[in-house]
């Protein structure tokens, strides 16, 4: 837990928020909050999904207007004219959506707007060299001339970090930026963070990993429902204490208990399965009822494995479904043979967002709600009831749109509109992904639910203590290949991040199918 001595706290707040509040129509998303930021600190925000942590960041940083109330700085009043305005006072905002340009390089999307010449001429030579720098500095070795586009979701991520710190910052705003990255990676951006704050930076951070928080944060700030319920020091909450905050109740029991539904039978079967770039002699079985995790570092080619089975990119290599050898040439096959991926981008690949939750539910499963060529409008608001109600997709009306969802409730309906598939095997890419504590509890009780139906689940994790918590199986990835398994008492962060890293393998030793 962060104990960092604050000698600024007699100076006035750099950032203050002043009973500001903000209501989109006739809803009032956030109603009086008041809160300080001071210089040299690592002030937390955290709540639920849907609490208003990201519209509070957006007022905060000149992305959006306060219905009423003030912000100031220094003591002053201000106004903050937009983003652009914000960053010229030092207001950094890092957002939770990744707002990159994708057929760009990692170093024309750093400094983009803000290109170093070399006379008339762009210095490429120069971005390229402290591109590669600003993403080293937060544990990552990622070629500056990559177009984004190339990179997995984690990556971009931390590519658009980079760019954000590139300007000059007496305030950095930092959106849930470890949603995607894995403990190292995490780790080696909190020690970004405690530099900054050691150059008297202000830093305002929010997650919903409450470990991360605890070890990062001086003070915490709880939102529930728009409205300010507390501020503390760190020192004063265990992540048990934020949990209950945040949610009103006890969260200490996270993860259902355990249940051995895998049987002796199994389901798939994958044998020395390559993705060009990604994946190199992949070997592994899952049985019916299991669930089995995927860990290891970012880069270390889990979910392109993942997608080279199911169809979503090219792979090759022996695969057998119930014993029998299957070739997917496009994901429509695999789910017609009862194989539903959900992405871990759900927001690009999972769900329309532009389109309203209806559309979104029924789009995969549309021949079940048509009649002749007809949609059954009927029958589709009749599913929607449904989901509604088993997955507790909470929306204010029905009519909104997949993109106004928080992204716990996305993640629900991404479930929702899969399950009508009523697959066998459901491969789940980062679960709870940028979703708030409460939502987790539900999303790790629906995926035990399902093992206990006699479906099989692959989940592919960047948060060790999820694997551990749900899964019978975990199997490490480390430079394209599977190098360990654990299971049982094994089943520890310590034996994860050994594999992982490269300091213990199992390399000789490669999983053959039926390594159960």
């Amino acid at each position: 837990m962060s104990t960092h001595p604050n000698p600024q706290q007699h100076q006035p707040p750099v950032l203050e928020a002043r009973s500001i509040a903000k209501a989109f129509g006739p809803v009032e998303v956030l109603t009086d909050i008041s809160l300080t930021i001071q210089p040299g600190e690592v002030h937390a925000i955290i709540g639920e999904n849907g609490a208003g942590k990201s519209t509070l960041m957006k007022l905060l940083s000149g992305h959006l207007q306060p219905t009423r109330g003030s912000v100031a700085m220094d003591g002053e009043d201000v106004h903050l004219a937009g983003p652009v305005d914000a960053e010229h006072r030092g207001l950094v905002l890092v957002h939770q959506e990744i707002l990159l340009a994708p057929h760009l390089t990692v170093a024309q999307n750093i400094f983009m707007g803000r290109e170093l010449k070399r006379g008339l001429m762009v210095n490429d030579r120069e971005m390229n060299r402290l591109a590669a720098e600003a993403v080293r500095k937060l544990g990552a070795d990622i070629d500056p001339t990559t177009p984004v586009s190339r990179l997995s979701i984690a990556r971009r991520q931390l590519v658009q970090i980079a760019r954000a710190l590139q300007v000059p910052h007496r305030v950095v705003i930092f959106d849930e930026p470890t949603a995607s990255l894995t403990p190292i990676e995490t780790e080696a951006l909190l020690k970004v963070i405690r530099n900054l704050r050691d150059q008297n930076v202000a830093v305002l951070y929010i997650s919903h990993r409450l470990p991360e928080v605890a070890a990062i944060a001086d003070r915490i700030t709880v939102l529930r429902d728009g409205k300010l319920i507390a501020t503390r020091n760190a020192s004063e909450l265990q992540p048990v204490d934020m949990a209950k905050l945040m949610v009103g109740r006890d969260m200490s029991k996270l993860y259902p208990e355990r249940e051995e539904t895998a049987t002796r039978e199994t389901i798939l079967e994958v044998t020395n399965f390559d993705v060009p770039d990604y994946a190199r002699g992949a070997s592994f079985s899952l049985r019916k009822g299991e669930i089995l995790g995927f860990a290891g570092l970012i880069g270390a080619g889990r979910t392109e494995l993942l997608e080279g089975i199911v169809g979503l990119r090219a792979g090759q290599g022996q695969v057998k479904l119930n014993g029998k050898p299957v070739r997917f040439h496009g994901v429509r096959d695999s789910m017609a043979a009862g194989i539903v991926y959900l992405s871990e981008d759900r927001k690009g690949k999972g769900l329309l967002l532009a389109q309203n939750l209806r559309t979104n539910l029924t789009l995969a499963s549309l021949e079940k709600f048509t009649k002749g060529p007809l949609i059954e409008r009927k029958r589709e608001e009749q599913g929607l009831d449904k989901a509604i109600a088993e997955f507790d997709i909470r929306a204010r009306r029905r009519d909104l749109l997949a993109g106004q969802l928080s992204g716990g409730n996305q993640q629900k309906l991404l479930l929702a509109k899969m399950m009508l598939l009523d697959p066998s095997i459901v491969i789940i890419d980062e679960p709870t992904r940028g979703i708030d504590i409460g939502t987790k509890e539900q999303i790790y009780k629906f995926i035990a639910d399902l093992a206990k139906s006699g479906k099989s689940v692959i989940v592919i994790s960047s948060e060790m203590q999820e694997l551990i918590g749900i899964c019978h199986r975990i199997l490490v990835m480390r430079s394209s290949r599977i190098v360990g398994e654990v299971t049982g008492e094994a089943m520890t962060e310590d034996e994860i991040v050994v594999y992982a890293t490269g300091v213990k393998t199992n390399e000789a030793e490669l999983y053959a199918a039926g390594s159960a």
